[in-house]
């Protein structure tokens, strides 16, 4: 029997999240960890080219990802991804060299892609639209947690003799993954790919123990599935799609704004802070522990910043979190610019011969760069970071949502891919300039978001398919984004059976007229 908690289903789905996590902080022994002159690290091009080989394989995973969830379902697909994730861990464990190293971090790479693509498309599709915004928002909380959990088991292994230092943290890292595996056999799958697959009876009965909490007589079940059943309908003359299909005039505006979320999630610089943070308190004077527990705080306020968001965003909206996450990271990356420009110095060869922290800063300036990294983090934590897994699967009618989300994925991660391989070269040699480029990149996504990203809160993922067909709108545009709120409120009437669907009335005998916009009530006539 499957479980129907909610809670439940995202807490073992987000393991996906977690996976992606442990892969951040899985590094090799040496710097930051030890100072031993035995072991200086690799040189800033091949510590990017490890760091970028997981991304790497995290593209071409989003982009399979796509296929097998259509032929698979949401729950298979991840559940591939997992046992994916087991050998790339084995290879990684037993790694001789650095050829082995980045071939396993390309296979553990493919999972993430899979799961960092599906498991927010499969809590999504079993989510209650008042709880989606917090449930799949919990994915970006369990990758802070895989990044603090397994930097913590790192610096507490460096302390061991040997290979063992950093062989025990990569094999580890198969633990969630097994339990990734072991838990997606008890829940079930998502209910509108099942009702793609016309297996109708198997798709009520998940929206009923879902959300219906065992009542087949639920209102809401009744809305969902008559919802469903008539898009299915909709879309079964054009079934059979292809990634083309995102390209065409009706779909281009979808397309673009999902693909743009994922690629300013890594423009806005966070990714610098979570790869490379070691080189950032380096230039700012911190060495050996003193690095390392600098460097951890900012996991911890990453997990903590977190929380807010997934208590609040559905709320708060998609909008407002994005554009004032945009402001403050905007903010505090020019200040680090104008800091390091002002009060830092050029090091030939770099701090400690680390050739990436080839600038430093001391005194004051150099904890007012610490504060303002800290600020940075706590800024990205409760916007962007969970905001770009919950957008994506919001935006896409059934029938292309697979690969629709797979494709914006899979720009997360060749940006991510970019971004690993170019930040240790940019340290060497754009220096604090590289904090100008990322705060020039904070700007823009604020105006992008401001004019095309539309409020998807409190709307079912079939009414957000109407806010983009709306014929009062703009052409292949939809409701200007900038018209659109939340509608929290009503949503959460429907759920709790506030509202007579089929007679249109909700407690106070008002109707509900549906708009692209939002919801207005007007009062019914007297009967």
């Amino acid at each position: 029997m499957a479980i129907g908690n909610i809670y439940f289903i995202a807490t073992i789905a987000v393991i996906g999240g977690g996976l992606f996590g442990f892969d951040i902080s899985s590094g090799p022994d040496g710097p930051p960890f030890n100072n031993s002159p035995s072991c200086s690290g690799p040189t800033p091009s091949v510590q990017g080219g490890i760091t970028a080989a997981m991304p790497a394989g995290s593209w071409l995973g989003s982009l399979a990802s796509g296929y097998l969830t259509d032929i698979f379902g949401r729950k298979r697909a991840i559940q591939i991804g997992a046992v994916i994730w087991l050998i790339g861990s084995t290879i990684i464990c037993a790694s001789q060299n650095i050829g082995m190293l980045i071939a396993g971090r390309i296979i553990n790479g493919f999972c993430v892609g899979i799961c960092s693509a599906q498991v927010p498309v499969y809590i999504s599709e079993l989510a209650p639209p008042s709880k989606r915004g917090r449930l799949v928002g919990a994915q970006q909380w369990a990758i802070t947690w895989g990044i603090m959990i397994l930097f913590y088991i790192s610096f507490g292994t460096s302390y061991l003799d040997g290979p063992a230092a950093f062989r025990v943290p990569w094999g580890l890292q198969m633990v969630p993954a097994v339990i990734l595996l072991v838990g997606l056999l008890f829940l079930p799958e998502s209910p509108r790919w099942l009702a793609r697959q016309d297996r109708w009876e198997e798709a009520n009965a998940v929206l009923v123990l879902v959300h219906g909490k065992g009542d087949p007589n639920s209102p809401f079940v009744h809305k969902e599935m008559s919802e469903i059943r008539e898009m299915v309908e909709f879309e079964r003359h054009n079934s059979d799609v292809t990634y083309l299909e995102l390209f065409k005039p009706n779909m281009i505006n979808r397309t673009h704004i999902g693909i743009f979320v994922q690629i300013w999630s890594q423009l806005t610089g966070m990714n610098v802070m979570m790869y490379y943070i070691n080189y950032v308190f380096l230039m700012a004077g911190l060495t050996g522990n003193t690095n390392l527990v600098a460097s951890s705080i900012q996991y911890v306020i990453n997990v903590c910043m977190t929380i807010p968001a997934l208590l609040f965003v559905d709320r708060w909206g998609r909008r407002p979190t994005l554009l004032v996450g945009a402001a403050l990271m905007m903010t505090w990356m020019f200040a680090n610019a104008g800091l390091l420009a002002s009060y830092g110095h050029d090091v030939p060869g770099g701090v400690n011969h680390q050739a990436a922290a080839s600038w430093s800063v001391s005194g004051p300036a150099s904890k007012a760069v610490i504060a303002c990294t800290y600020l940075f983090v706590a800024s990205y934590a409760p916007t962007w970071g969970p905001v770009s897994w919950i957008y994506p699967p919001e935006l896409y009618p059934l029938r292309v949502r697979g690969k629709a989300v797979a494709l914006a994925t899979s720009a997360n991660w060749a940006f991510n891919f970019a971004l690993g391989y170019f930040v240790p070269p940019a340290f060497e040699n754009i220096q604090w300039e590289a904090y100008i480029i990322f705060g020039i990149f904070n700007f823009s996504m604020f105006v992008h978001v401001f004019f095309m990203f539309p409020e998807t809160a409190g709307k079912t993922l079939e009414e957000v398919k109407q806010i983009f067909e709306d014929p009062n709108g703009i052409k292949y545009v939809g409701t200007p984004a900038w018209q659109t709120h939340v509608s929290t409120s009503r949503i959460l009437a429907e759920e709790h059976g506030q509202i007579d669907f089929e007679k249109g009335e909700g407690l106070r005998g008002s109707t509900e007229k549906r708009t692209g916009q939002d919801v207005v009530h007007e009062e019914s006539p007297t009967r």
